[in-house]
């Protein structure tokens, strides 16, 4: 594999930014399948206090990555909550439209809907859901580890985020529609649109673990096929390090 650290300046945002991309590297010269087809796609997201080095940083996702010919973008949205921000900027646009076609332009990669997915901790985890849901024409798998799949914010409030809140959602308590992860499923099940595969795993004494059980137990009453995985764990990188192998694993790669 290859670690690329990209810096670029974003239209959309404004201002510059960075992503780190993992790439299969290439083959010797002059070696068989010396023009390999463009690679499958993984956005690995961030939660909300880490950014595009947390992964690499704090998980082995580079060895995990060895013979599965996956190339992996981690891009860096800060506390967005990767929302058009009601005060802020607009990540969603960002992620969703300029930066994958930034990386097609860049990097050898597939755009097939069956070679593009996603995943994330966290704030990661809503993001990578967010993806799927609401670009379900692009995404054929998203995962979502320790996800917060909240449709409020009175929990995080309490929490001592209500800053945070209020710049990307407003000062009420609701999710705005686009937003809302259980609305975007009802949404997507009453659609003639393809589903996505979706997976979530939760540690049982994660804070956000009910919020898990809520977003499971909806997406089965509309419908919505969903992969969901407990275990002993609380919010803390020694679980999604072991889960990411699982993500890995689970994804259509074949």
């Amino acid at each position: 594999m290859a670690l690329l650290q990209v810096s670029f300046r974003s239209h959309v945002l404004g201002m510059s930014s960075s992503m780190n991309v993992l790439l299969p590297s290439a083959p010797a010269p002059g070696a068989p399948d010396s023009c390999p087809p463009p690679h499958r796609c993984l956005w690995l997201l961030h939660g909300l206090s880490d950014d595009h080095t947390a992964w690499h940083r704090y998980t082995s996702i580079e060895r995990y990555l060895t013979g599965r010919n996956l190339a992996v973008l981690m891009p860096n949205c800060h506390r967005s909550f990767y929302a058009d921000m009601a005060n802020g900027y607009r990540y969603w646009t960002y992620l969703s439209e300029e930066l994958p076609a930034l990386a097609a332009r860049m990097f050898p990669l597939s755009t097939r809907r069956e070679d593009t997915f996603a995943a994330g901790l966290s704030m990661g985890g809503y993001g990578a859901f967010k993806l799927a849901l609401r670009q379900p024409h692009r995404f054929a798998a998203a995962a979502s580890l320790s996800g917060a799949l909240i449709r409020d914010g009175r929990e995080l409030k309490e929490r001592g985020l209500s800053e945070d809140w209020r710049l990307v959602f407003g000062e009420g308590d609701d999710v705005p529609p686009q937003d809302d992860l259980p609305a975007l499923a009802r949404e997507l099940a009453g659609s003639a649109s393809p589903r996505p595969a979706l997976y979530a795993w939760c540690g049982t004494e994660d804070y956000l673990h009910r919020h898990n059980l809520a977003f499971r137990d909806h997406a089965r009453r509309i419908g919505l096929e969903m992969t969901y995985e407990e275990g002993p764990g609380d919010h803390q990188w020694v679980h999604w390090d072991r889960q990411i192998q699982r993500v890995l694993d689970w994804l259509p790669l074949e």
